[in-house]
């Protein structure tokens, strides 16, 4: 019974039921809810869902094709954790200093021109400052006339048979369907694909930790060995705080970021489960607290008159639900370095699995197959929830790396429109003729990086 089917029944739950038995009581009434009235309807040739990294990418790209595209976000602006995290480094936008492609360079030309409050690098890395970031993404999505909405969040997919023909969002005025030729799952958690009904994978159990960003402020002359000791002082009084945590610059101001191991001790949380997603986050902003009281208690020096300036808009998550594709990427492949024949991106860095394991791993490439559902028709992932293992998906979640595979998307996107194909009949060849020209390299695949790579 599809969701948009639903019956009228009560929403009290039944007398007795244990609070360790909720999640799954809520999955049976779930289904008999009132169907709520529609506010409108409105149909594009592309619809992106999900304004972070890929999202971005595969909407330029879309856009720059001549495809009739609009992203939606369900937060008031785009960027996903690099615009959440109010400062978090953007990893992987030049690989050993050397420019990826044209989506990469237009987004750090959008930065650049707000000066150099807005973005500096540094190895392959965009220092952004999120502000700054917001608007300049705007503006790349403007150039390339893409139309956005922000505030809309996806909550189902509208199928006919095996075929995606759009998606139901939530606005304040109530229900919206979106209809396109084309839809890319940009969500991270692949919720469009999950809700379409097609197969999706996930590591339950085993997924990585998430991480509250937070940013601090009243700090001079900081080092690393001014946070020597603070955590295994500060542990008895302040039990949430992480075992070890650092600072970094935020894009010149005099802010710093902390980066930290999350919940990796507080548990394993499925963040697409709304009750673990509501635990993690609560005590991540707890832990926020702690870590800022740790440091003026126990830190001393430089760090005692510490201030907590903010935290990021929610927990950072590094897995979820992955797509199952015609190619599921694994550990094997980016330790190797493998290369396809239908390569429509590579990724670089090192593979992290959320600080629980930190790798070498090389250049690898990825397949198209891995961006196209197995079951379903009309659609498209891109960035981390693309086919892949636990570890494969820890191989290539860098913000570039996500763009890199938007991009791909998009152009398969708008090629699947312009045509009447489908996603999975357009030629890989005219894909990868088109992102050549787009200034990306696909010879690569293979290298050895340096740990200068590993962030």
């Amino acid at each position: 019974m599809k969701r948009r089917n639903f019956i009228a029944a009560t929403l009290a739950l039944p007398s007795g039921v244990a609070m360790s038995g909720i999640n799954d009581t809520f999955r049976q009434i779930l289904p008999t809810v009132n169907e709520k009235k529609r506010f409108q309807s409105i149909k594009t040739n592309v619809l992106v869902v999900g304004g972070g990294p890929a999202g971005i990418g595969a909407a330029i790209a879309a856009s720059k094709m001549g495809a009739e595209t609009l992203l939606i976000e369900g937060y008031g602006f785009f960027g996903g954790i690099a615009s959440q995290s109010l400062g978090m480094v953007i990893n992987q936008m030049r690989p050993n200093g050397e420019p990826r492609g044209n989506i990469h360079e237009l987004l750090y030309e959008k930065l650049h021109r707000y000066g150099d409050q807005a973005v500096r690098i540094s190895t392959h890395q965009f220092l952004v400052n999120v502000e700054y970031l917001k608007v300049a993404i705007m503006d790349a999505l403007e150039e390339v006339n893409c139309k956005y909405l922000v505030h809309l969040k996806a909550v189902d997919s509208i199928t006919e048979g095996n075929r995606i023909k759009g998606v139901v969002v939530t606005t304040k005025s109530g229900l919206m369907d979106i209809y396109a030729d084309v839809v890319v799952d940009c969500t991270g958690d692949a919720d469009i694909t999950y809700f379409s009904g097609a197969t999706t994978m996930s590591e339950t159990g085993n997924l990585s930790p998430q991480t509250l960003l937070l940013n601090v402020s009243n700090i001079n002359g900081y080092t690393s060995a001014d946070m020597r000791g603070v955590p295994e002082q500060a542990r008895q009084k302040f039990p949430l705080i992480p075992e070890s945590w650092g600072l970094g610059r935020v894009s010149n101001c005099h802010h710093f970021v902390i980066n930290h191991a999350g919940t990796k001790d507080m548990g394993n949380f499925d963040i697409t489960d709304p009750f673990q997603f509501s635990e993690a986050e609560c005590k991540s902003r707890r832990q926020v607290i702690q870590m800022t009281e740790a440091m003026r208690n126990y830190g001393g020096g430089v760090l005692k008159d510490c201030e907590i300036v903010g935290a990021s808009t929610q927990i950072g998550v590094r897995e979820t639900r992955r797509i199952k594709g015609g190619y599921i990427i694994t550990e094997e492949d980016a330790i190797e370095g493998r290369k396809f024949d239908d390569v429509i991106a590579w990724r670089s860095g090192w593979l992290d699995v959320g600080f629980t394991r930190l790798s070498e791993m090389k250049i690898h490439q990825v397949p198209y197959r891995s961006l196209v559902p197995e079951e379903m028709e009309g659609l498209l992932a891109a960035g981390r929830c693309i086919s892949a293992t636990h570890i494969g998906a820890s191989s290539g979640k860098s913000m570039g790396n996500c763009i890199a595979t938007g991009h791909a998307a998009g152009i398969a996107a708008a090629l699947a429109s312009k045509t009447g194909k489908t996603p999975r009949e357009i030629s890989v060849t005219e894909i990868q003729k088109i992102l050549t020209n787009d200034g990306v390299d696909l010879t690569k695949g293979g290298e050895t990086q340096s740990k200068t790579m590993a962030t």
